[in-house]
């Protein structure tokens, strides 16, 4: 029995959610927020959507306000007695936070895991996780879409020669590993070391870049800190050019000075995140038709795979 589809978005989403209905073919549904004077939020559906298949379109970042603006969505729909309720996170915060890397912290990835399955989600469709492993703290499926349907693409159309893909760290290495093998290409890898959160104390590039044209490959930009450093020091060992890949522009603190002031020829990411302003060197690519199609083929019960390129070919 196929249930009717409807599409609610958070606030801060908004901008991405339209593209996302628009290229599904339905308009998003009307749903109020409202704000106690306090900042304490109450949201409610304007429209009936009871036995609905409904999907809410909200990334969380900044984490906090966002997170509990979706949780409470969630509820409510719910309580409205929506048949499914698809969480739609582009963006999914806290997913930095998916391991005790030292004594006496939280696992913050996990955390929220537990909420959204307590509020009353049934399902999770989020783009480039931090770590796809963070797909098993969830005790309902996962859709967990891959960037590189938009990226690989745009790269082609580049058509630069002597590529080498890079990882701004050694936990993103897989990820530039893929990329490389679609490209027939080399890798190298930027080893740093860290004083503390988004505090570089040293790097060093492992692999050679002589004559090269370099993408440093990774799945968010925060204080832009890494990828410009890890960009500099390509480039003084003798790369052609430095271009970065990033799926989520965080891009907090002086990340935009950063970037428009490093050597970086292009830094080009997606728009599950909006831009707090705009530059030169930062190219967006929308991940609104890969979301569409991919709601499609979920209320359909088809499979997601034909979304994915298959960098291992």
């Amino acid at each position: 029995m196929a249930y009717a589809v409807k599409l609610f978005s958070g606030t801060h989403s908004r901008y991405l959610a339209e593209k996302i209905a628009y290229n599904y073919g339905k308009p998003l549904g009307s749903v109020s927020m409202q704000r106690f004077s306090d900042g304490e939020l109450s949201p409610s559906f304007d429209e009936s959507i009871r036995g609905c298949e409904v999907f809410l379109i909200q990334s969380t970042c900044p984490p906090a306000e966002n997170l509990m603006e979706l949780l409470l969505m969630v509820d409510a729909a719910r309580r409205a007695s929506a048949k499914y309720v698809t969480v739609v996170v582009p963006y999914f915060g806290y997913a930095r936070q998916d391991r005790k890397d030292k004594p006496r912290v939280a696992i913050a990835a996990k955390l929220v895991a537990n909420l959204l399955t307590a509020a009353g989600a049934d399902r999770l469709m989020a783009c480039d996780l931090h770590a796809g492993q963070i797909q098993g703290f969830f005790d309902f499926p996962v859709d967990h879409l891959d960037g590189t349907a938009i990226f690989v693409p745009y790269l082609n159309s580049l058509k630069l020669d002597n590529l080498v893909f890079a990882s701004p760290d050694v936990g993103g290495v897989s990820r530039a590993r893929s990329f490389a093998k679609h490209f027939h290409a080399d890798i190298v890898v930027c080893d740093k070391h860290r004083k503390r959160a988004n505090e570089i104390a040293s790097m060093q590039v492992i692999g050679d870049v002589e004559g090269a044209n370099v993408i440093l490959v990774d799945d968010m930009i925060d204080t832009g800190g890494t990828i410009s450093k890890a960009a500099q020091i390509i480039k003084d060992k003798g790369a052609v050019s430095v271009r970065a890949i990033c799926t989520h522009p965080i891009l907090s603190g002086k990340a935009y000075n950063m970037i428009d002031s490093s050597v970086l020829e292009e830094l080009v990411v997606s728009d599950t995140l909006p831009l707090k302003q705009q530059s030169a060197k930062i190219k967006v690519l929308t991940v609104a038709e890969l979301f569409a199609k991919a709601i499609r083929n979920v209320h359909d019960h088809e499979s997601i795979s034909s979304l994915f390129i298959n960098l291992n070919q």
